[in-house]
């Protein structure tokens, strides 16, 4: 009896029920760009942490500039105040600080000219214009305030995370462990870039893109190795992906041939199927396996169809596995181009956002068959066309995701 093929969006959802983040652990902070933070940044202090000076200039009271418009005022200077140095003097009547770019607001002065709107000498400062009681002053916690929280568990660390988390003196922030994710490829007709291609062979290019896939998400690659057309062999890889990766990803032996030897061996190597197939095109072929809490996720040797499952169902699971919070970005589409083909069944375009027109725009990156590996190129968004639609027109308003 022919069994019902699930949604790509049940089999995504089926794999998240399954999946917890990884461990977390501290780490030199040096090291944790591109890591995802597993627990909440609370600020401890604030940044700046004191009053401090946005400009070369001179820190003052205002009420001592009153009527300079009419009467130019002259003060006295008590001390140059470079960044990183503290004040000596309280600023009283009449007296200002040369301060410098950063440099702490020194007591008693509530207001900082800039050099260029001033006349000097090194011993005094003269005033043309009257200055306002704050002005030119960055407060401290300016930027962050104690007990702001700064980023939530599940963020990737980014540029500007990073320089917040050495502002806070974080110097071993909390973060999830890499995943480690074993690749294997299956097929006879394999070979590897480099070598030569014999007749009836084709290059291992799936190995290649879903290694830099994982890298995008994260993850760390561990390739296990090229499996011919063998049950048996393809079960020991996945016993060995599955002694030291915390999951496994395979390409090819998915479908319903003779030589569609993956799911078979995925039971040799002692795990439970999950769901065989997903109702999208393409990617309709894969086969989904768990074993003592460990992903077995196996995808079409075709180069596009098991990218196009990697980023539906695949990667919103290793994306928790890494400790993201959330699923990948949604977003609202306009083709940019007409898809002439009808789509029976739930079909996932690959494109290129364009947002030069106020918009979001896709351009459709090249011919969307199952095998065209280039259409992948510069691809960053994916529209869902809703099964039963017929050929789309330009203009016509999809929603995807960001990959």
């Amino acid at each position: 009896m022919k069994h019902e093929v699930p949604g790509y969006e049940w089999a995504r959802n089926e794999l998240l029920k399954r999946v917890v983040p990884m461990p977390s652990e501290h780490r030199p902070l040096a090291l944790c760009a591109g890591r995802v933070l597993a627990c909440d940044l609370v600020a401890k202090d604030n940044v700046p942490p004191f009053d401090r000076s946005p400009y070369d200039g001179y820190a003052l009271r205002a009420m001592d500039t009153a009527g300079a418009e009419q009467s130019p005022v002259t003060l006295r200077i008590l001390e140059e105040v470079p960044a990183g140095h503290v004040c000596h003097f309280q600023v009283g009547p009449g007296t200002a600080v040369k301060v410098l770019t950063g440099s702490p607001i020194p007591e008693g002065a509530d207001a900082v000219v800039p050099f260029e709107d001033t006349d000097f000498t090194p011993e005094t400062v003269t005033l043309s214009k009257e200055v306002r009681s704050g002005s030119n002053i960055v407060r401290a916690g300016e930027d962050i305030k104690k007990g702001a929280v700064l980023a939530r568990r599940g963020t990737r660390i980014d540029a500007g995370l990073l320089g917040t988390l050495a502002a806070q003196n974080q110097d071993r922030p909390l973060v999830y462990k890499v995943p480690r994710i074993g690749i294997l490829s299956t097929g006879t007709e394999l070979c590897e870039p480099g070598e030569a291609l014999g007749a009836g062979k084709i290059y291992n290019s799936n190995r290649y893109t879903l290694t830099a896939a994982l890298l995008g998400l994260g993850c760390e690659p561990v390739y296990l190795g090229t499996a011919g057309d063998d049950a048996d062999r393809i079960a020991e890889l996945f016993e060995e992906g599955l002694s030291c990766c915390d999951a496994v990803v395979s390409t090819g032996g998915v479908s319903v041939g003779d030589y569609d030897l993956t799911p078979q061996a995925m039971e040799k190597a002692g795990a439970r199927i999950l769901f065989r197939g997903v109702a999208l095109k393409p990617g309709m072929a894969c086969c989904y396996a768990e074993r003592d809490g460990k992903l077995l996720m196996g995808l079409s040797g075709n180069p596009a169809s098991s990218m196009t499952t990697f980023h539906a169902v695949s990667a919103p699971a290793l994306r928790q596995l890494c400790g993201y919070r959330a699923l990948p970005q949604e977003i609202t589409v306009t083709l940019a181009e007409a898809f002439k083909k009808r789509s029976p069944m739930t079909r996932l375009l690959r494109g290129r956002l364009d947002l030069t027109q106020g918009k979001a725009r896709m351009h459709l990156c090249g011919d969307q068959g199952n095998v065209v590996l280039s259409s992948l190129i510069g691809s960053d968004v994916m529209a869902v066309v809703p099964a039963g639609s017929g050929p789309l027109e330009a203009g016509t308003e999809l929603k995807g995701f960001l990959i």
